[in-house]
């Protein structure tokens, strides 16, 4: 048995993707995986926010493409990064086990949230993280931050921001988890619908390929991660729209417990929902219904506009 991987440069990426290789060869100790390196749009075009020039779809495109051409059998995402939709023959064929899904702070000079100077400079390119943080300290001057982990890490720690905002999944997986100055608590920081979370993407009638990828498959981080995207997909959003959402699951019944947000960019209006119940495409939509309720679609729509 034979699978091949489509998987984007960075150091991350190919993290990602070596990790589900080597998990997937434990399982079936007879597969043999290879790596196919592709360069998306997203990697080429650095000078520029994401929102600006197509969102955090410009980091899936081409590897959907490859999958669909039958170039290549899988492509491993940070599911926080694909868009709630998938593209018509494609499926997510499994979810391992979620990792870190809080945000983290890194200043070089050891700041934390509550002590950085007025008007310091914060560096993220995610509107999401954007909004909360001027939610929290509204003083705070925000500047794009674009490139790998390890560019954003040198940019920190040369002066160029006061601090900045990178996701904890990512940091721990490279072993990088030393350089974070502070772990922003979820009330104050909610993450990304997927956060934390992996995505093996393959085709929707590659049986072969499904039935391999079925041993990676985590259930309750599966029903979580639907329950938040569904919430996402409720708001009409894409990944680059001021909208949170963290669910988790308990108990021998599986109830899963969800808070929705959704953002002005400015961090002046916020709407936060919460929930809970068994089925996550129901608790989803529920919870988003509840935000458009309360005006979720006016801020969304201002979002857009600006």
């Amino acid at each position: 048995m034979k699978l091949i991987f489509a998987t984007r440069p960075s150091t991350l990426a190919r993290w990602q993707t070596q990790w589900v290789i080597s998990a997937l060869q434990e399982k079936h100790l007879d597969l043999t995986c290879e790596e196919k390196i592709i360069t998306t749009q997203g990697d080429k075009i650095l000078d520029k926010p994401l929102p600006e020039i197509g969102g955090k779809g410009l980091f899936t495109q081409e590897l959907e493409s490859e999958l669909l051409s039958g170039t290549v059998h899988c492509a491993v995402h940070s599911l926080k990064d694909l868009p709630v939709e998938n593209p018509a023959g494609l499926t997510v064929g499994c979810i391992p086990a979620r990792a870190e899904v809080r945000d983290a702070l890194i200043s070089k000079n050891s700041y934390t949230l509550e002590i950085l100077p007025p008007a310091s400079v914060v560096g993220t390119s995610s509107l999401r993280r954007a909004a909360q943080l001027l939610s929290a300290r509204s003083d705070l001057t925000i500047k794009s931050l674009r490139g790998n982990v390890d560019t954003r890490l040198r940019k920190a720690m040369e002066g160029q921001y006061d601090a900045i905002i990178l996701a904890g999944a990512g940091l721990t997986r490279l072993g990088l988890g030393k350089h974070v100055t502070q772990w922003l608590p979820l009330d104050v920081m909610l993450p990304a619908p997927g956060q934390g979370a992996l995505a093996v993407q393959c085709r929707a009638d590659d049986d072969e390929t499904l039935s391999l990828l079925s041993a990676l498959e985590d259930i309750p981080t599966r029903a979580a991660v639907t329950a938040e995207r569904q919430f996402l997909l409720g708001l009409g959003g894409g990944c680059a729209v001021p909208v949170a959402a963290y669910a988790a699951v308990s108990g021998q019944q599986s109830a899963i417990s969800l808070t929705g947000l959704v953002a002005s960019t400015d961090g002046k209006q916020i709407i936060k929902v919460s929930g809970s119940g068994n089925e996550p495409v129901e608790l989803g939509k529920q919870l988003a219904e509840e935000a458009i309720a309360q005006g979720a679609n006016k801020i969304l729509a201002l979002t857009a506009e600006s």
